[in-house]
């Protein structure tokens, strides 16, 4: 038998390391990766971060909107009582008289107020701070902007809704109109709003004269409110800040109450709870007046409608801050709250007849 030699076979050793070009290309691929990733994290924050401020002020809209759809959709509608409502040529009417309502901005230079108000007698339930028998189903609703820096309320919107007695209720307890103490109830005219003792603190919104911006029976609605105008929409399609038919003889509201007016268009300025934690007040009240006030615009017919030059105009405002951090008077806005503001605004229908 023969044998045959063994062969001793020597085992081959692969490469066990990776070469250097290799790390470096899966190096780079990671942190390519990484970037990726961490960008697309970026936006989605930065998108979810949006989508809160965005939630937060239209929750805070459409709670203002829908409460004031209630007070008009219940407003009395009479020509014996009187509204405090906008006007040209009542120079009793505080923030719309002497060429504010005529637009154009920045009007808080001249003393007057910056923000529209308004007060009526609506058939919704109010306080009853006399605790009386004779409550009648009415209250005297008012909203504003309060405009006393020393105020917590300051450039916050608030409403009132004072329950009110029946006309033959009437305490004469003190001889003083403006005791707080004294009972009123539903008022006639002559008498109006404005001259009627502690109400008329209800529509005035600065200090002195013996009247005071902080009435007791003012709630603040929409914190996060702090530019509030409203206009009128008549019957005849014009869209103005008179609460009149002018074209066919109507010069005040004595004689037709509200009986011109289709709608009240209302536009509010709302801005999220961190980005106004991030604004003093002095830099949100400049920016608050850059909004210009309302003026009557086109909208009569078909064709011949420029409705939203009001909303259009604080947009633009809203869009400059953002991208200059700064107001028209270089007060300091920081962008990222600046770019959380949002417009809105709603016509409520008066339904009067």
């Amino acid at each position: 038998m023969i044998m045959k030699p063994f062969t001793v076979v020597t085992p081959r050793h692969g490469r066990g390391a990776f070469t250097l070009a290799e790390m470096l290309i899966s190096i780079g691929v990671l942190a390519l990766l990484i970037l990726l990733v961490a960008q697309l994290m970026n936006s989605a924050t930065a998108i979810t971060r949006t989508g809160s401020k965005h939630i937060d002020t239209d929750t805070q809209a459409r709670m203002v909107l829908d409460r004031m759809a209630v007070d008009f959709g219940k407003m009395l509608k009479r020509t014996d009582i009187d509204y405090f409502i906008k006007q040209p040529g009542r120079t009793n009417y505080p923030g719309n008289s002497a060429g504010h309502s005529q637009g154009g901005g920045n009007k808080a230079s001249s003393g007057q107020e910056l923000n529209d108000q308004m007060a009526f007698f609506s058939q919704v339930p109010g306080y009853n701070y006399t605790s009386s028998p004779w409550q009648s189903p009415l209250s005297l609703v008012a909203y504003r902007v309060n405009g006393n820096v020393n105020s917590a309320s300051y450039l916050k919107l608030e409403r009132m809704g004072k329950g009110l007695l029946w006309n033959g209720v009437f305490n004469q307890t003190s001889n003083n109109n403006n005791d707080p103490t004294k009972t009123y109830p539903i008022v006639f005219l002559p008498d109006t709003i404005n001259g009627i003792g502690p109400w008329s603190a209800a529509v005035n919104n600065a200090s002195g004269n013996g009247k005071s911006s902080q009435d007791p029976d003012y709630e603040t609605i929409g914190p996060q409110v702090f530019r509030f105008e409203y206009y009128y929409l008549l019957k005849n399609g014009n869209v103005t800040d008179t609460p009149w038919n002018t074209d066919v003889g109507h010069t005040s509201l004595a004689g037709i109450g509200l009986a011109d007016i289709e709608a009240i268009g209302v536009a509010i300025a709302v801005i999220d709870p961190a980005g106004r934690s991030l604004i003093s007040n002095s830099s949100l009240f400049d920016l608050a007046s850059d909004m210009d006030d309302f003026k009557t615009q086109k909208g009569k017919h078909f064709g011949n409608q420029q409705t939203g030059q009001l909303e259009d105009q604080w947009n633009s405002v809203v869009d400059s801050v953002a991208a200059t951090g700064q107001t028209s008077r270089g007060s300091p806005v920081p962008a990222a709250p600046a770019s959380g503001i949002r417009i809105y605004s709603r016509y409520f229908d008066l339904k009067i007849f």
